[in-house]
């Protein structure tokens, strides 16, 4: 009962005691209470029972009874660090034990042989214990037994044994009542799928896991550290560490087992290092390889002096005794046949090779790479990376390269098999030194070409493909249900000035509920998609079209310039300048978005152009006057590229990728040319241009211009801010809000011909420029006669999203809110609360444009070795061909007049990027209006 009903069990063993119960009914008490105690309680005190427990027993002289406690008080005192007492205690339980109560104490043994890392010793105790427990017919022990032997398995490497022992324990445990243990099949089964390199499975299985041990109110401790170890392989260390540094604090708070403390340390070392914490790393690490080392625990000591010398290196304290002592760790868990081996051998020969030690170094990464053929995912790349440095130390580019490629194919495979975009985002840091090891191999060789598809392999790669669908899970939608609600209330309560602690606690809790959930998603397609092909770039690029993509190599920017048939490189500043740099013009932004800044406006301008010497250099005077195509790193995605002096009055896309920006173009709008105009709350101008934009559309299906009786503004006159003659200017705030329509259509180009819809060529025909019906078609609701207006209560996230779906111009404006620490609940603000990037993943088809009118709607986080997560790096892979969205705070009502000029625009068939062109040229010349339109930028190539 201590296992299936730990609470109740220790209620009854004390009642029992309160009884003055027989010498061996107070030893079984006193043996429960140890146990709970020992599990979920005070280490100290389920010794002092334990050792009553078996005083009892031997008066009670019952040499199976006294035993039995013996094994249990082996396996608390091992638990404490008293290693050499616990394995005595337990020679002396063996010894006095027969038949099946030898049997369960040669299994506790095998479980002790197995915390101390001695697998061979675990094998042999477990595999004589199997025997006697199933001829004895005992169900429990043996399904423990098995689960046990599958546990060593795995650390041992043996997936397919495992797996199989883990299925016939479950099995057996499906027969009984036995409920903690049933939780701990659940929990090794989620062990297993990520041995596996089944990420998606291995989160759920172990959440299920905590559910069912939250259920009996037993502390987790074993469980926080497998779910932190795969959280680590899935690229979410931060929240590993968060998650080890609690169950430490929770386990210090009951004076918890210290072979467990030691384990969390090791864990909580390894997060740190991950998440680039090299000093906390050391720390724990240091902490944790002398709690092993007094616990005689050889095993996991090893492993923690892996970590601590990885910990070492990233804090810069490479030397030759480091390349000694990864050597001689590698050596060690070789002999244990521990899976990590090899990660060691690679970290001793990357240090030989940075300390230009050529023999030692090949000695240690040929041992290494010997893993690159088989095993998990993440082992194989371990041993293509080592393969890799093995043929750059002997000159080969060749080898590099090929190595470089069947080691980032692997991670291809892995991270198609998530099915979350966060995963995939994340995922990709396992590539990163391969994927900048080639890049600096292609550069050594002086090819430009092979640099941009290199530079191409693995950037923005978790926008190659859809991500999984959240399937239609009525969990999933009620936890979103009751987010939005959660989210409007505390928003309210802020607004209102009342307490908000209780509904935050609620809202966080509902985003982990979410998270998770998306998280468990497995991903559909295997291998990577379409490798990038540059003749296919050149081609579509012609003639005019210049693609200027940014690659970071050892800190400085080297520029590849793709257009008119040819690959150019120019190298330009460092990046640590060009990111300090674009952090001021941030800056200067916000201020320019408040009146009364106008003396900044020139500092911000200077800024741009030396923001432009750093990122294109030399490259700036070689763009033409053609439309430009700029493809940045992540880290560079908040630069607000019009603000450059060479882009300012250019037609200016950007994209995260040559390889997103060829999706884009040829991305087809969809059938029917559904026009959808949102309104959310809480907007200082009211989105006031809206209304503007609806009452610009008439019945004919074209754009129209609006006259007020009484305008003063006349037929032909010349119209301050371009959108048509006839149009009625009221004055606002920061220039006020124009009312107009767009112009009456016009010609354009062949659709996405250039990715820009060029400007001269034939008439448009009904439906071929996105936009549906032509002039004097019939016209549906949503189509460009009368567009879906939403707004008031009638902008609720289900309707909207609704309306959103297969439409080919979406217009949005709403608050937006940039999460940094979860983008992906980042969020634009409707009637009901916020849309969330988790609710654009479930559109079928988003829109073919989108433009979103308001601040912050075009912030990331940079993950990964190259990746974006936000709002418009949702959109792309979804079928979104273009995007309009801001990358820095905006004052509203000066939105108002550009946006209604970028519409004209695109209503006289011009691409997003033509049109934000034109529409910045409009605006007037004060600094507010200015700062306006550099801040907006068009993604994509609609």
């Amino acid at each position: 009962m201590v296992f299936a009903a730990p609470n109740e069990a220790l209620a009854r063993a004390e009642r029992l005691l309160d009884a003055a119960p027989p010498p061996l009914h107070a030893s079984i008490a006193h043996q429960v209470i140890g146990i709970w105690q020992r599990d979920f309680g005070d280490t100290r005190l389920a010794v002092s029972h334990l050792r009553r427990a078996r005083d009892l027993a031997a008066r009670g002289n019952s040499p199976d009874r006294e035993a039995d406690v013996l094994a249990t008080l082996g396996v608390a005192l091992v638990h404490t660090g008293r290693t050499r007492q616990g394995l005595a205690a337990f020679e002396r339980g063996v010894a006095r034990g027969t038949g099946l109560t030898r049997a369960r104490v040669l299994f506790r043994r095998a479980y002790v042989w197995w915390v101390l890392g001695r697998h061979g010793e675990a094998l042999e105790d477990v595999r004589r214990a199997i025997v006697v427990l199933r001829q004895a017919g005992d169900v429990i022990w043996t399904a423990r037994a098995l689960t046990l032997r599958a546990t060593v398995h795995l650390a041992q490497g043996a997936v397919e044994r495992a797996e199989a022992d883990f299925a016939a324990a479950e099995e057996l445990w499906g027969t009984t009542d036995q409920e903690h243990d049933k939780a701990d099949a659940v929990e090794s089964r989620g062990l297993a799928a990520f041995r596996s390199g089944d990420i998606p499975a291995a989160l759920r299985l172990l959440d299920e896991a905590g559910e069912r041990y939250a259920a009996l109110g037993t502390p987790m401790f074993m469980l926080n550290i497998r779910r932190s170890e795969v959280m680590m392989a899935a690229g979410l260390a931060p929240e590993a560490l968060a998650e080890v540094d609690q169950a430490i604090a929770v386990l210090d708070g009951i004076g918890g087992q210290s072979t467990r403390k030691a384990e969390l340390l090791l864990v909580a070392a390894r997060a740190a290092r991950l998440a680039g914490d090299a000093q906390t790393a050391i720390a724990r690490a240091a902490v944790a390889v002398r709690l092993f080392a007094a616990q005689r625990r050889t095993w996991y000591e090893t492993h923690a002096r892996l970590v601590l010398i990885e910990a070492r290196v990233a804090a810069g304290r490479g030397s030759g005794r480091l390349v000694a002592d990864a050597a001689a760790v590698a050596e060690k868990l070789a002999s244990f046949g521990a899976p990590a081996a090899p990660e060691a051998s690679l970290l001793a020969g990357r240090i030989a090779l940075d300390l230009g030690w050529t023999a030692d170094a090949e000695r240690h990464l040929a041992l290494a790479a010997r893993g690159r053929h088989s095993g998990p995912a993440l082992a194989r790349v371990t041993g293509w990376s080592a393969q890799a440095l093995r043929a750059w130390a002997a000159g080969s580019t060749r080898g590099v390269l090929e190595a470089c490629r069947r080691g980032l194919d692997v991670l291809d495979d892995h991270r198609m098999t998530l099915g979350a975009s966060e995963l995939r985002a994340r995922a990709t840091e396992q590539g990163a030194e391969l994927a900048a090891l080639a890049q600096r191999a292609s550069l050594a060789s002086g090819g430009p070409r092979r640099l941009l598809v290199w530079s191409e392999r693995w950037r923005a790669t978790v926008l190659a493909a859809p991500p999984t669908r959240p399937p239609a899970d009525p969990v999933l939608l009620s936890d979103l249900t009751a987010f939005r609600e959660i989210a409007a209330r505390a928003e309210e309560a802020r607004m209102e000035g009342r307490p908000v602690a209780a509904l935050e606690r609620e809202q966080r809790r509902l985003e982990r509920e979410i998270r998770a959930r998306t998280l468990h998603m497995r991903g559909e397609a295997p291998g990577g998609g379409n490798r990038f092909d540059v003749g296919r770039l050149l081609a579509t690029l012609g003639e005019d079209v210049l693609l200027v993509e940014l690659v970071v190599l050892d800190g400085r920017v080297q520029v590849l310039l793709c257009g008119q048939g040819r690959v150019r490189r120019f190298e330009a500043g460092p990046l640590a300048e060009a990111e300090r740099e674009a952090e001021h013009v941030q800056a200067g932004l916000r201020r320019l978005a408040h009146p009364g800044a106008e003396a900044r406006l020139p500092l911000v301008e200077a800024a741009g152009r030396r923001l432009e010497e750093l990122l294109l250099g030399p490259a700036a005077a070689q763009l033409g006057s053609g439309p430009v195509v700029v493809v940045p790193p992540a880290r560079l995605h908040r630069v607000p590229w019009a603000l450059l002096p060479a882009l300012r009055e250019r037609v200016l896309s950007v994209s995260p990728s040559a390889s997103s920006w060829l999706r884009a173009h040829a991305t087809t709008p969809p059938p029917g040319g559904r026009h959808v105009l949102v309104r959310g709350p809480g907007l200082a101008s009211g989105g006031a241009e809206v209304p503007l934009l609806a009452e610009g559309y008439t019945d004919d299906g074209r754009a129209a211009l609006v006259r007020r009786p009484g305008s003063r503004v006349e037929a032909g006159h010349r119209d301050p801010i371009g959108v048509g003659a006839g149009a009625e200017r009221r004055t606002g705030p920061a220039g006020g809000a124009y009312r107009g329509g767009g112009g009456a259509g016009g010609t354009a180009g062949e659709p996405g011909e250039d990715g820009f819809g060029g400007t001269a060529g034939r008439p448009v025909e009904p439906g071929e420029d996105g936009f549906g019906d032509g002039a004097g078609g019939p016209v549906e609701r949503g189509g460009r006669g009368v567009p879906v207006v939403l707004e008031g209560d009638g902008a609720r996230v289900p309707r909207v999203l609704r309306e959103l779906d297969g439409a080919a111009l979406a217009h949005i404006a709403a608050h937006g809110t940039f999460r940094a620490d979860s983008p992906l609940f980042s969020s634009l603000r409707m009637a009901d609360g916020p849309l969330i990037v988790h609710d654009f993943e479930r559109l079928d088809r988003s829109p073919y444009r989108i433009i979103l009118s308001c601040c912050d709607t075009a912030r990331f986080a940079s993950v990964g070795a190259d990746e974006l997560l936000g709002l418009v790096t949702a959109l792309l892979p979804l079928g979104t061909a273009g995007v309009v969205a801001c990358t820095a705070p905006v004052n509203d009502a000066a939105v108002v007049p550009l946006m209604l000029a970028l519409h004209k625009g695109l209503d006289a068939g011009l691409s997003l990027a033509e049109a934000l062109r034109d529409a910045r040229a409009a605006l007037p010349g004060d600094a507010v209006h200015q700062a306006t339109g550099w801040a907006f930028s068009a993604f994509g190539a609609a």
